[in-house]
């Protein structure tokens, strides 16, 4: 059977310009489709199940899950710990759940016989907070327990104004000497541990959410080591005001 090209290589030139319109005419109402369609990849039918994957996606991108914020991949992530938990263990890291709180979070793992300064991943970025931002987690989360003992665990909405932070952080960082000085503070601080998912924004009335993540955060061993450190690097002349401190420290625990 001869071809299109076959029949234009038998033509003369003119002969050739002639042929190459009357196809052109021909095929001026077809419609070609060059287009390669949809790749199917022969292995996606062996692949975590996309649900699964959005929600490992999710947790690694912000280190927790919410269920108030995300209901329908903390279900996910949930109803599939151990798929989760599978995904996460090449890259030596975890998945802590609290159920009550409805809360999911990464977690890193370590080597039991590893010295806590020695701690690193090449993943996950540790943070380290400076005195005014461990103080101020720890009278954040001294109103969150307070909220939930009042409240019941797990209850949501845990708030707190910023004139009641204001006079707890004075104890223990001092007087600034103005009430505008003493505001800026804790607001920028506030802002800084909002970076961190411990707080929302300030709303109208200057007060913020406590998030629950909080209470994993600032657990009784992070706070027994500030206090420790408080004991050992804070100068206090006056012994009467030390066990001041060291008493409102345990209190937070």
């Amino acid at each position: 059977m001869t071809g299109v090209f076959d029949r234009m290589m038998s033509l003369g030139q003119g002969d050739q310009v002639a042929e190459t319109d009357s196809l052109l005419e021909q095929s001026g109402d077809m419609e070609v489709d060059l287009s390669m369609g949809p790749i199917i990849d022969p292995t996606d039918e062996k692949r975590t199940h996309q649900r699964v994957r959005e929600a490992v996606q999710e947790l690694l991108k912000y280190g927790l899950l919410e269920e108030s914020h995300k209901p329908n991949l903390y279900r996910v992530a949930s109803t599939n710990r151990e798929e989760m938990r599978a995904i996460l263990e090449p890259l030596d890291l975890s998945m802590g759940l609290d159920d009550v709180r409805g809360l999911i979070f990464v977690t890193v793992r370590q080597v039991s016989n590893a010295e806590q300064d020695e701690w690193a991943h090449p993943l996950v970025r540790r943070q380290r907070l400076n005195l005014e931002q461990s103080l101020l987690i720890a009278i954040l989360r001294q109103h969150f327990i307070a909220y939930e003992q009042e409240s019941g665990t797990g209850a949501s909405q845990a708030q707190v104004a910023l004139d009641d932070l204001i006079p707890q952080l004075q104890v223990y960082l001092g007087d600034l000497g103005s009430d505008a000085r003493e505001r800026t503070r804790v607001i920028n601080l506030l802002d800084q541990l909002k970076g961190h998912g411990l707080v929302s924004t300030l709303d109208a009335h200057d007060r913020v959410v406590i998030r629950p993540i909080i209470a994993h955060l600032a657990n009784p061993e992070n706070l027994q080591a500030l206090l420790a450190w408080l004991r050992d690097h804070v100068e206090q002349p006056d012994p009467l005001e030390d066990t001041c401190v060291s008493s409102s420290m345990e209190d937070m625990e």
